[in-house]
């Protein structure tokens, strides 16, 4: 049910990001509803779907009472693929549209199979819309055993494939993040929580690379990569922070500012003799330890 409302909120928005400033009238709205579930659409539910939109995106249907018409203002910053609500949007668009022409395209459409459970996703953030707990049965690769945790769940967060949870633990008394395809059960509660005041996901993992819960200050960690792989690194940094320092000799100079963690020098090490991180030396010396032990299965 939530997710048949999710596509069906998010074909509204796409409909009045296509026609733009000019907008739709009530009317021409019906019709295209109609068209497309082949059920009638009345002013009261295309209101309360307005609400919804608003509420679920951020993104405002207004109406132009001079010209009796529905709009989106600012249609080409939704379209925007840095925005985060064109992200979501268009990946349940995408979604949708390898769904409904899984025949017509069969052979012809390539993608990667995400193990992030998908099934509990719209479930979350039904209970992040209404701020209430959820309970959830959860199998860490490390141990063999499940165990149940009360969460408060405050985001969602993608990450290298996966979805995960960024929720206070009632339990550990502490915010944890728990990622989505080592959820056995999730249980939706009645049990109501509050938002901690100006609460961004963004903004707690700033400093973070992955999915780590910052525990330190972050630093500043300069690499250099070769030419052509900087062309790559432009076009995907390796963190937000990333800045461009300097050419010289065939190399570009980068830095990021982001506290260093596993994934973090693992994803130096991906890049081979192609990157090579110059501080600071705990960093540097961890990659190399990396690229070291590699080394010694090959010989």
């Amino acid at each position: 049910m939530v997710t048949e409302l999710l596509q069906k909120y998010i074909w509204l928005v796409q409909t009045f990001i296509r026609v733009g400033r000019n907008g739709l009238s009530l009317d021409e709205i019906c019709t295209r509803w109609e068209n497309r579930f082949d059920t009638a659409y009345s002013r009261r539910t295309f209101n309360n779907h307005r609400e919804a939109v608003e509420e679920v995106f951020g993104i405002k249907i207004e109406c132009d009472r001079s010209r009796n018409r529905y709009y989106i203002d600012g249609a080409d910053d939704i379209r925007d693929a840095d925005a985060e609500n064109a992200w979501l949007i268009n990946t349940f668009t995408v979604n949708n549209l390898l769904r409904m022409s899984k025949e017509r395209l069969c052979g012809r459409v390539s993608v990667e199979d995400i193990p992030s459970g998908h099934a509990h996703l719209t479930t979350v953030m039904e209970a992040m819309t209404e701020n209430r707990e959820i309970i959830i049965q959860y199998k860490k690769y490390t141990s063999s055993e499940a165990e149940t945790y009360t969460l408060r769940p405050y985001a969602v967060k993608e990450f290298a494939k996966r979805w995960y949870i960024v929720a206070y633990c009632l339990e550990r008394e502490a915010m944890r993040v728990y990622g989505l395809d080592r959820v056995i059960t999730l249980e939706l509660t009645d049990t109501a929580f509050r938002m901690p005041r100006k609460f961004d996901v963004d903004e707690l993992f700033s400093t973070s690379f992955g999915i780590y819960i910052p525990e330190e200050k972050g630093k500043t960690i300069t690499f250099r990569a070769t030419a052509t792989e900087a062309r790559f690194l432009r076009d995907l940094p390796i963190h937000r922070s990333q800045t461009e320092i300097e050419k010289k000799d065939g190399f570009v100079t980068f830095s990021i500012f982001a506290c260093p963690n596993k994934a973090l020098i693992m994803e130096f090490c991906k890049y081979g003799s192609n990157i090579e991180v110059l501080s600071p030396a705990e960093v540097r010396d961890s990659v190399a330890e990396e690229h070291a032990a590699a080394l010694k299965h090959y010989r």
